[in-house]
């Protein structure tokens, strides 16, 4: 019924226009009194004249909404302006206190790390793949940093080794990476052997402890320091942890898979050590 008046409102309206003057002229004619044809008609007319009045009211609630169309639209987009503008502000303000947090991290460790110089970066790109992973950073030789510098987080943990430089970039291999190779130690028992790459552990995300004494005592859990050993890179700085003990297949050496503490997707900024003093 409703689309019937939305499709015949204008005719019904006319028609019952038409028969309401007829009707107007036939009862003058007869001095006021309704006929009998006027009678069936107002009749036959009356449902008629209610369905035009419904389809009159429905077209002008239609034309209020098309008329008020356009500016409903515009308060539309200014409210989605604003949203934006707010949710920039919440984005600033998250970056201002992930920034500030950072800060206060990065001077409690300065404060135990002295000897340590280091340059903030930020990480502008990332490559993972079979062979290889690796970050780049947004400083370069300009800033001081060149080759086979550390690269830390403000709670100095370990990221990497600084592999290539430009002047304003520079590339990281991560502790993950195949070419890894430094001394590493565990805490707990002072046990020293090599941190090195291996292409199934980096699909993994981990890395081994290689050469491991005989004697070494080592229980899942056991946290992972750099030893410093060589004096190429600095000591102390957190690897990860020891997540399993095996034997090499040729059963002469044992290894520890080590789970790096470092959470390399999330990144954001990192700090390059670019120079250290060696503490005894």
């Amino acid at each position: 019924m409703k689309d019937f008046l939305r499709q015949n409102g204008i005719l019904l309206l006319v028609i019952a226009l038409l028969l309401s003057i007829l009707i107007g002229i036939v009862s003058v004619a007869l001095g006021g009194r309704a006929d009998p044809l006027s009678d069936l008609v107002n009749t036959v007319t009356a449902p008629v004249k209610g369905g035009v009045s419904a389809a009159a009211d429905w077209l002008e609630s239609v034309y209020g909404y098309v008329f008020h169309y356009g500016e409903i639209e515009d308060e539309l987009a200014e409210l989605r302006a604003q949203v934006g503008k707010l949710q920039e502000e919440v984005r600033k303000g998250e970056e201002a206190i992930r920034e500030n947090e950072q800060l206060r991290e990065l001077l409690k460790f300065q404060a135990r790390r002295r000897e340590l110089t280091t340059e903030p970066a930020k990480v502008t790109g990332r490559s993972t793949s079979n062979w290889e992973s690796t970050l780049t950073l947004s400083k370069g030789t300009s800033a001081g940093i060149e080759a086979g510098d550390c690269v830390i987080t403000e709670m100095g943990v370990l990221v990497g080794v600084v592999s290539e430089t430009g002047l304003n970039w520079s590339t990281v291999s991560t502790v993950i990476n195949t070419d890894t190779e430094m001394g590493g130690i565990i805490m707990r028992t002072y046990s020293a052997g090599v941190l090195e790459g291996d292409f199934a552990l980096m699909n993994q995300g981990r890395l081994k402890l290689n050469y491991l004494p005989e004697e070494a005592q080592l229980v899942s859990g056991d946290e992972v320091l750099t030893s410093g050993r060589g004096e190429v890179f600095p000591s102390g700085l957190v690897v990860g942890r020891v997540e399993g003990v095996f034997t090499d297949p040729s059963g002469q050496t044992r290894y520890a898979v080590v789970e790096p503490s470092v959470a390399l997707d999330s990144l954001i900024e990192v700090f390059v050590i670019k120079d250290f003093e060696i503490v005894e």
